[in-house]
């Protein structure tokens, strides 16, 4: 299927990569016609998706079954009243549901927003009615559906509640009736662009409120660098990746990419992690490729993992946050399997990432996609040369990278302050080393400037968490009338230290850290907390940390 869309499917170096590779985006492409329908046209019995949950049960769907869910949704959908256009919200986690919904939302040409299920009555009124939300389609929680309840008031544009049950609240719908009622699917006459929007993420807001990601139709094909390249997938595979429906991670590797290749998706639906659960599952099923965020890493190698036959896992993806490099090395001793790292954001799909014919250097990003014309722009507006910090761009003067997002919807300025004169500025400090390797430092707003030097919040966060007594941390700058900012540890301590929090664990711990990473980068400042500030996605929020007295 991908050499429909591709130039060139297999490449032998680097250079080979940057010269030969070029996606071909047809007209009015739609990832649910051209991809799982035809799929199941001309192999229907292809396995698609391979789910199981945590009480024991398990389903599989072949494309000839995605096809024939998603019509009846599609159908369903339209009966209702949804039709192109349209903002449909989508909370339904990992059940199998989701990708009935979203691949029938795509094929009416409807707007899926996927959303988490850790949402508030204030969450969801902001989200309904920043884009105004027309339905929701949620799991039959009772956390979930009493919290769109108690919005409802106040969304005037929310119409349609609908949930997958068992048990459906009065006033809501039941999808899977509506599935199994559904008439015969008929695709709308009207043409679908390349440029109208297809999916619409409100980001995680470690800043503010969440903006608004919008991305087009031919967005799916973007994913063919992130699943053929980054996780090197072939016809076949089997792919796990660790994430919510909720999150853009979802697309990067749970459908596009995955389903374009051939591969199949593998779920595991799980309420609560388990490092254990997640290796016997990977196990038992014979899971081929693995992509996860260093967190979960970090859990896997405290396992014994010679217990677990994972013979069949033969390749290892990580991203969501930067690697620290001895997780990496334990893994890799473990497991005999090099983690390959990627780069990118909600708004785009992955940019900077580590390929088969790589070396990777363990905690380096990669080297950059073909697919994007990249550059490391300095405070003074110059190309930064090797070794030296600056802001991740991507400049679109010559071609718009396929998967790069269209704009912050119904938010101009804000669009402009990002992207302007054909450049769009990540807001990402890296720096490049002399094989062109790539090196995550920080969010420009979380570099700290002390003394003249630019110290990056990971370098530091990655010596920290060698120690010992350190659990979680985070690092962020303190203004200091001498140096202009002094670096401050917000540190999670392990059980067992927690009853020597003191000045002397404080020292033990900077001298820790001058030993691992250069002196000057220490901290001056030390604090040990319960616990991090985060975002609804878990990420840090610095911004909260930074503005807290102490």
């Amino acid at each position: 299927m991908v050499e429909k869309y591709i130039s060139q499917q297999t490449f032998e170096s680097q250079e080979d990569f940057n010269g030969n590779f070029k996606i071909n985006v047809p007209e009015n492409f739609n990832f649910a016609y051209d991809i799982v329908d035809e799929w199941a046209k001309t192999h229907p019995d292809k396995l698609a998706l391979n789910w199981v949950n945590d009480q024991g049960e398990h389903h599989t769907f072949t494309f000839r079954e995605i096809k024939e869910q998603s019509d009846a949704a599609a159908s369903y959908f339209q009966s209702i009243g949804i039709g192109k256009g349209d903002m449909v919200m989508l909370i339904l986690k990992r059940r199998y549901w989701y990708w009935f919904a979203i691949i029938g939302l795509h094929k009416i040409g409807a707007v899926a927003i996927p959303a988490t299920h850790l949402l508030t009555k204030k969450d969801i009124i902001y989200r309904c009615n920043a884009a105004d939300i027309k339905a929701i389609v949620c799991v039959g929680e009772e956390a979930v559906t009493s919290s769109v309840d108690r919005a409802l008031p106040d969304c005037p544009t929310l119409i349609n509640r609908i949930t997958t049950g068992p048990i459906i609240p009065e006033g809501w719908s039941d999808f899977r009736q509506g599935l199994k009622e559904a008439l015969p699917f008929v695709r709308p006459r009207e043409q679908f662009d390349n440029e109208d929007i297809m999916l619409l993420y409100f980001t995680s807001g470690t800043t503010g409120e969440p903006k608004m990601v919008i991305h087009n139709y031919a967005y799916p094909l973007g994913h063919i660098i992130t699943s053929g390249y980054w996780q090197n997938l072939r016809d076949g595979d089997l792919h796990l990746t660790v994430a919510d429906t909720g999150w853009a991670k979802a697309a990067w590797g749970k459908l596009y990419g995955q389903w374009i290749m051939g591969a199949c998706v593998f779920v595991y639906d799980h309420e609560k992690f388990s490092a254990a659960d997640m290796l016997r599952v990977m196990q038992d099923y014979k899971v081929t490729s693995f992509c996860a965020p260093p967190t979960v890493y970090r859990f896997l190698i405290l396992q014994d993992l010679a217990k677990y036959d994972l013979s069949a896992l033969k390749y290892c993806e990580v991203a969501g946050e930067p690697l620290n490099p001895v997780v990496y090395e334990t893994f890799y001793k473990a497991t005999g399997i090099k983690m390959m790292e990627g780069f990118g954001q909600t708004e785009m799909t992955v940019s900077i990432a580590n390929y088969p014919w790589m070396e990777p250097k363990p905690g380096s990003m990669g080297m950059p996609s073909p697919a994007y014309d990249m550059d490391l722009l300095t405070p003074d507006g110059r190309s930064a040369e090797d070794g030296e910090q600056g802001e991740i761009i991507f400049r679109t003067d010559r071609i718009k990278p396929v998967g790069l997002f269209m704009g912050y919807y119904r938010d101009e300025e804000l669009t402009r302050s990002v992207y302007h004169d054909n450049v769009y500025h990540t807001g990402d400090i890296a720096w490049r080393d002399e094989d062109g390797y790539y090196w995550f430092v920080g969010r420009n707003d979380d570099v700290i400037k002390s003394s003249g030097y630019r110290i990056g919040p990971f370098e530091v966060e990655s010596a920290l968490m060698t120690h010992p007594a350190v659990v979680e941390c985070a690092i962020t700058g303190v203004s200091d009338e001498v140096r202009g900012q002094v670096v401050k540890a917000t540190i999670v301590l392990s059980g067992e230290y927690k009853s020597r929090a003191g000045e002397e664990l404080v020292k033990d711990i900077q001298d820790h850290v001058k030993r691992v990473t250069a002196p000057y980068k220490y901290p001056r400042i030390v604090e040990f907390v319960d616990e991090l500030p985060k975002t609804i996605s878990g990420k840090i929020r610095r911004v909260q940390i930074r503005n807290k007295v102490i």
